[in-house]
């Protein structure tokens, strides 16, 4: 075996004993979900046909207990998704990246962005590939330059500006912004004007909470311009927000239907979803808190159409956990047993020597996969290093809290934007 491979066993039993699923691990193992899978590969086939048609792809939310494997699913997907020549990014809500706020959920797409066949910067990488001649060049500049498409000025200015310019350092900044850095539009209005065109673009005064809307909008047809597929982003961890605060909880529930393509008006052509949440979540949060009915009666209360709109976006929210969640499938004994002789398998090549075999009739009172691999491999290694030593596993329950922690909440940025 080669050091290459002994290495890729080892990687994939880290990671499998951590429960944290990588590229390896993902290989070694696939998918046992192929219901969700076959749901999937239709979701990126209809990315392709709604581009054209200017509309957004539903997204798709799974739902599982606690390690029953929505990581390593997501992972999975995310491998199928790039062989599709998909853009893929995975981010995982967390107190840096709070649902409700869009400027952190585009920064942490950006950032984690995987490119087919690329392992630099994606929007470089992206941007570089861009033929100005190609007819999806041409498409995505008619579509920024339609007045009628919702994108503010500052997006096809720097467009142009960077099929125009031959300067590294002006193009570098043009992405930079794109990537969601500041560009000062004094700066940008003299860029045009070198070429003629200051008067062509305004370049408005745009609020800054609306900028990411605009970047992922933007984004997600550069994207397509460049080549590629479309751009499909999964949200891990999403029940981190039955944590949030009563408004902040309110605001995710409409951000999560706006991800999922479930508000007229705002389609986001080009990008589609894949959510994984836990299988408690409607019950606990939804039903118990009666987040559905208190959230929405809350925000009309106040009258205001601002809090009336609200309460309507995150009722969409709701019911797309409440009603439309796939669950996971829990694992039959066929599959217990065909995981159990593939992970054996890479423990023997990860550590070059032959774990014993484990009774395929021992099952542990869990449905979660992710305790019968972990399970496996910690009686491999104690047997490996203590061969002389009887080995028992003691198995304990983990629960999600689903109580209000106010210190995963960040402070939202500046609404009025220092750019203009």
């Amino acid at each position: 075996m080669s050091i290459g491979a002994h290495i890729q066993h080892r990687r994939a039993i880290e990671a499998l004993r951590s429960g944290v699923p990588n590229r390896d691990a993902v290989r070694a193992l696939g998918s046992a979900q192929p219901d969700i899978e076959e749901k999937f590969r239709q979701q990126l086939d209809d990315v392709k046909n709604d581009i054209d048609k200017g509309v957004q792809t539903p997204g798709l939310l799974i739902a599982g207990d606690f390690g029953s494997g929505k990581s390593h699913l997501l992972e999975y997907l995310q491998h199928v998704a790039l062989e599709g020549n998909f853009v893929c990014s995975k981010v995982v809500i967390s107190k840096e990246t709070p649902l409700y706020d869009p400027a952190k959920l585009y920064r942490a797409a950006v950032d984690t962005a995987a490119v087919p066949g690329k392992k630099g910067s994606a929007l470089t990488e992206i941007a570089f590939r861009l033929k100005f001649d190609s007819p999806g060049y041409v498409d995505l500049f008619r579509w920024a330059n339609d007045r009628g498409v919702e994108l503010n000025s500052r997006f096809p200015a720097t467009l142009f500006v960077f099929e125009q310019v031959k300067n590294e350092e002006i193009r570098d900044r043009i992405i930079s912004f794109w990537a969601g850095d500041p560009l000062n539009a004094g700066e940008l209005r003299r860029w045009l004007r070198a070429y003629g065109e200051a008067a062509t673009y305004k370049l408005e005064k745009v609020a800054a909470k609306e900028l990411p809307l605009h970047r992922f909008r933007f984004s997600a047809r550069l994207i397509r311009a460049a080549g590629y597929s479309g751009w499909v982003l999964f949200v891990d961890e999403v029940e981190l927000i039955g944590r949030y605060s009563f408004r902040q909880r309110a605001r995710s529930y409409a951000e999560l239907a706006r991800w999922a393509g479930k508000l007229e008006g705002e389609a986001l052509s080009g990008l589609t979803t894949v959510f994984a949440i836990t299988s408690d979540f409607a019950e606990k949060v939804l039903e118990e808190r009666n987040d559905l009915e208190s959230i929405p009666g809350r925000l009309r209360a106040s009258g205001l159409d601002a809090e009336l709109l609200l309460a309507s976006q995150a009722e969409r929210g709701m019911r797309l956990i409440a009603r439309d969640a796939v669950p996971l499938t829990g694992p039959d004994p066929q599959a217990v047993d065909r995981t159990r002789d593939r992970v054996r398998e890479i423990h023997a090549q990860a550590y070059g020597w032959t774990p014993p075999s484990l009774e395929a009739a021992e099952r542990l009172s869990t449905t979660r996969m992710r305790q019968y691999v972990r399970r496996w491999i910690n009686e491999w290694d104690l047997r490996r290093l203590y061969p002389e030593h009887p080995v028992e596993t003691v198995v304990d329950e983990l629960k999600m809290d689903y109580s209000e922690s106010p210190d995963l909440e960040r402070t939202s940025d500046e609404d009025t934007d220092p750019e203009s």
